[in-house]
């Protein structure tokens, strides 16, 4: 998906109405959704591509010429001519967002689409490592893709890490990790996360659900939680000060990938992704973290 964000200063009232008048200083078109994971992984310097569907429209241009500017050559983007490019347009002043505006449809793909991307990730799988699955619920991950990516991956040995919006984890059975944030993790088990105990429980639904390795539960101001073989561990959060977290989510699912694709363990891992959203949440707008933001980061903490 893109996002769009609308910049200027904003001093006044509409006669017309009770509403915020906003005089426009500048546009911009940035990768968002899993374009944003990607964005990520690349100032990393990971070697990465993504397969994903967009509409036949100039949404679809944008996001080529973003990944062509990371220079992403392992890309297939499947034109859905039933749907829109999804686009999301947030107005900022001041660095606060006043409005967001969506453009996009949220039906699931037809199955032809779906074998489009199967036989995508058959022919590229031995080249794959980490398979970050992003599911933003736009449709593109209908239940027979997602069966067949996930056994495709373990067939190959393919690691996955799954951050998915959908209340329907079990979907994603077989996964090894599954990374839900703490709305997301209550949502999916019907538990109310208020401390220790409850968290662990809700872990354990989730591990039971989707017959995964791991859940992580991203805990916005109080940190990250690792489940793993029945055991939980926290990291508190690292962010010295918080402007806006959106696409903080995707930093994380991403510095995770990249971590243990370095050979780090899952707890390590989840400690390095936690120095990268205290980045990129101290920044304005869907921002990355780079090694070297990570690495002064890291010192000051």
């Amino acid at each position: 998906m893109i996002d769009h964000y609308i910049y200027g200063n904003c001093d006044r009232i509409s006669p017309e109405a009770p509403v915020l008048i906003v005089d426009t200083q500048k546009e911009e078109y940035t990768l968002g959704g899993a374009g944003n994971v990607i964005k990520n992984l690349a100032s990393f310097g990971a070697n990465t591509g993504i397969i994903s569907v967009c509409g036949q429209d100039e949404g679809f241009e944008i996001i080529n010429k973003g990944l062509a500017a990371l220079n992403v050559s392992n890309n297939k983007l499947i034109i859905d001519t039933t749907r829109k490019t999804t686009i999301k347009t947030r107005v900022v002043s001041s660095n606060h967002q006043l409005l967001r505006i969506d453009r996009e449809n949220k039906h699931y793909i037809n199955d032809a689409i779906a074998d489009q991307i199967i036989a995508e990730l058959r022919q590229h799988i031995t080249n794959i490592r980490i398979l970050i699955i992003s599911d933003y619920c736009k449709g593109v991950l209908s239940e027979k893709a997602i069966s067949a990516i996930i056994a495709i991956c373990r067939q190959y040995g393919v690691k996955t890490i799954v951050d998915s919006k959908d209340p329907v984890l079990s979907k994603f059975s077989n996964a090894c990790i599954i990374k839900p944030n703490k709305k997301e993790a209550s949502i999916a088990t019907s538990i109310k996360i208020v401390d220790d105990k409850t968290l662990t429980e809700a872990c354990r639904v989730i591990a039971k659900q989707t017959n995964c390795e791991s859940v992580v539960i991203t805990l916005s101001e109080e940190g990250i939680a690792i489940f793993h073989e029945d055991v939980l561990t926290k990291i508190p959060t690292r962010a010295l000060e918080i402007f806006d977290v959106t696409g903080a989510g995707d930093t994380v699912v991403a510095a995770i990938a990249f971590a243990l694709l370095n050979g780090l363990s899952l707890i390590e891992a989840c400690d390095f992704a936690n120095h990268a959203a205290a980045v990129v949440v101290a920044k304005v707008g869907s921002a990355i973290a780079t090694l070297d933001e990570i690495n002064s980061f890291n010192k000051l903490t």
